[in-house]
């Protein structure tokens, strides 16, 4: 899947929900070329940025890294895992505005298991 090709159905994907998931999601929904790994060597699909005296809340989805993991699977599941992506990252946008952890803890209990040689869930 091309680069541009994602950009357009992560924005159809974006276009399918409630406006109201995107309250204050002032920076919108970005797709950038990057390959991401954090720094245990994991690749990194997406992140959600909240830079509160600064530019303030947007979500970067890694076309670099879901091409590393995924592009030689079919499209269809490189669109699902964008799109599951997109759901990780709102997630952590509206937990953030709800005061909630629960998925950053969740994340951080992944990558301990998959420090220990294991898998995240599903």
């Amino acid at each position: 899947m091309e680069f541009e090709d994602a950009r357009e159905a992560l924005t159809e994907i974006a276009d399918s929900l409630p406006r109201e998931i995107f309250r204050e999601l002032n920076g919108g929904v970005l797709l950038l070329e990057d390959v991401v790994r954090d720094r245990h060597g994991f690749y990194i699909l997406g992140h959600y940025h909240y830079h509160p005296h600064g530019l303030g809340r947007y979500i970067s989805i890694y076309y670099g890294s879901v091409m590393e993991l995924f592009g030689h699977t079919s499209r269809d599941y490189i669109l699902k895992k964008l799109k599951e992506t997109l759901y990780h990252e709102l997630t952590h946008h509206i937990e953030h505005l709800a005061g909630d952890k629960t998925l950053e803890r969740q994340d951080e209990i992944d990558i301990a298991r998959m420090l220990q040689g294991g898998r995240p869930r599903p």
